[in-house]
Formats: structure tokens, C-alpha cells, sequence
């Protein structure tokens, strides 16, 4: 059995915040952002709106793209680093939001690359014959821990989930997952942190980042990562059809466009003008987008990747398919 993805969803929030609201906070103007991030507007969920709520309105986007009811889901895993608790974890809330009685449910952090680890973690229980249809969930509330008096991280971040049905079914059409891989380095675990939240601090939470190192790594481990995962799928760079690198700031994704020079700029997909950096989300809302924007071919390829705090980084290799293989 092959792993698909057969079915994609995704949410934002209505409030919207635009880079001249955020000249009226902090002491920073809209031709600079965009200069340096890409971004002019990001979304921002309301203050009874929480992680679980907009992982579960993706869901069930996703579970309807897919044509299937929460009833045959058998797993849900949501990846996300600002979950609604410590415990329990947001997957639960979100199994009985949606009304998923048979499906067991887990959340894993890998910051932004969380949605390329629960993919690789909705193929192993796919492919192993443990599930047919795993419901994957993307979800942060950003601004949860976002210091709106810090400039140089407050214009970066959003909130937003997306969601996509990886499953064993032959029946229907989706994406093969052809090929993953990933990393980590715990060594630099210093420059992405959000302190308190865990059994050593209590009172640091606001998230900081060393953005110029952080840039130095991202770039680089992506590109690694879509390379290796290239190999492992035995394909060359002349084959991918689309790249959806992780939504962190024009910068990156413009250098990580630069490494893969027989890919046509307008092949490498953006969202991140409109909507900001939302970590684990971002990958799999520009997925929803292209697959929702683009009339996708069968046998095209597309290259996802991502890097985040930890550090961690990957990239999978999705191929349009109308067959399991």
C-alpha cells in the first residue's frame, strides 16, 4: 500500500493585520517590512478562537475535499507549537469537535516543519496497515505568543490551520507520497525559542529568534532536504512541477527559489504576503491554495519543505496521481 494525500483543507481567520496597523504599534513602516519579509497582511485569530477551533474547521474542509465522514477517520495528529494546553492535547479536543469516535489522536512539535513530520508519520501508519485514513492537522495561533512590542518578530507571524486525509484507499485520487525526509539539530535549539511552557520556565512567553542565523540555516537545510529527498525518489531537479517551500519570509523563499535554477520563478508557490509566516500551517496552506488554484496533472510533482525551531527541517516529494500504487 502507497500513502495519498486524497483530500486538502484549510482555514484564516477573518481579522485581518495589515503592515500599516502594525506601523501604529511598533516604530516600523510598510515599505521596510516588505523590503525584508514579503509579507503586507496576515490574519490573527480572535480572542475566542483557539488553536483546536481552526485545526477543526480545516478538518472537516479536508475530510469534505476527501468525501469522507469523521467516522472513518482512525487517526488524528496535529502539529502545532501553540496547542491549547499542555494536556490535553489539541488532537483530542479537535477528535470530539468533530465527532470522530473511532479515531485515536496525538499532537507532535517540530515547529515550522511540523506538518512535513506528521506526514511522514500519517505515511509510516498508512503503509504499515495500522490506518487507512489518517487525518493530518496543522494549526497555530501565533499571536498567542507573539510580543507586539518586539518589532523584529511581530511583523512575522500569523495564525491559520490546514488539514489533508493521507489514506491507503484505491478508489480514490490524490497526491502519492512518493518520498520524505528528515532532520534535526539540537545543538542550535537557542535560536527559535518560546521559553516558558515547559517544566523549566514559567514566565518567558513570548517566542524569540535570532533571525540572522536563522536565515543562514534555513536556506541551506531546505535545499539539503529537497535534494536528498529528490534522491530518494530517484528524480532530478528538472522534474518537480512545484515548490512550496515553508512561508517564512520572501528572503528565504526567493534564495531557496535561486538553488533550484531550472525551476521557473512562477513554479515556486507564495503565500506568504498574505498571510505571514504561520509555522507548521503555512506548507499545507499553500498546498490547499495550488491544489485548489492550479489544475494539477497526473504525474506532476511537488516538492514540499519546511524548517523551523529545534532546529528541524524536510521536504516531501508528492506526486499527482489517479492510482494507488
Amino acid at each position: 500500500m502507497k500513502a495519498k494525500i486524497i483530500g486538502t483543507g484549510s482555514y484564516l481567520p477573518e481579522r485581518v493585520l495589515t503592515n500599516q496597523d502594525l506601523e501604529k504599534m511598533v516604530d516600523t513602516n510598510d515599505e521596510w517590512i516588505v523590503s525584508r519579509t514579503g509579507m503586507k497582511e496576515r490574519r490573527i485569530a480572535g480572542p475566542e478562537e483557539f488553536t483546536s477551533d481552526m485545526g477543526a474547521a480545516a478538518a472537516r474542509a479536508a475530510l469534505a475535499d476527501a468525501g469522507i465522514s469523521a467516522d472513518e477517520v482512525d487517526f488524528i495528529i496535529v502539529a502545532t507549537i501553540t496547542p491549547d494546553y499542555l494536556c490535553p492535547s489539541s488532537s483530542c479536543l479537535i477528535q470530539t469537535a468533530l465527532g470522530a469516535k473511532k479515531a485515536a489522536a496525538m499532537d507532535v512539535q517540530a515547529a515550522c516543519t511540523g506538518y512535513i513530520y506528521a506526514l511522514a508519520i500519517a505515511k509510516s501508519f498508512v503503509e504499515t496497515g495500522l490506518c487507512k485514513n489518517v487525518l493530518l492537522i496543522a494549526s497555530e495561533k501565533l499571536s498567542s505568543v507573539t510580543d507586539y512590542k518586539d518589532r523584529s518578530t511581530c511583523i512575522l507571524f500569523g495564525d491559520g490551520a490546514s488539514a489533508c486525509v493521507v489514506s491507503s484507499d484505491a478508489q480514490k485520487k490524490g497526491h502519492l507520497i512518493s518520498s520524505i525526509c528528515l532532520a534535526s539539530d539540537g545543538e542550535q535549539s537557542d535560536l527559535i525559542v518560546i521559553p516558558s511552557g515547559g517544566c523549566r520556565t514559567s514566565a518567558q512567553h513570548y517566542l524569540k529568534m535570532a533571525g540572522n542565523e536563522v536565515f543562514k540555516h534555513a536556506v541551506r537545510r531546505m535545499e539539503s532536504a529537497c535534494r536528498e529527498c529528490l534522491n530518494l525518489a530517484g528524480l532530478k531537479e528538472t522534474d518537480i512541477s512545484w515548490l512550496i517551500p515553508h512561508q517564512a519570509n520572501i528572503r528565504i523563499i526567493d534564495a531557496m527559489a535561486k538553488r533550484f535554477e531550472h525551476l521557473p520563478p512562477e513554479r515556486v508557490f507564495k503565500t506568504v504576503h498574505k498571510y505571514g509566516n504561520t509555522s507548521a500551517s503555512s506548507v499545507g496552506i499553500a498546498l490547499d491554495e495550488l491544489l485548489k488554484q492550479e489544475q494539477i496533472q497526473e504525474g506532476e510533482k511537488i516538492l514540499l519543505t519546511a524548517f523551523g525551531g529545534g532546529l528541524t527541517w524536510g521536504a516531501a516529494l508528492l506526486t499527482a496521481s489517479g492510482e494507488s500504487a
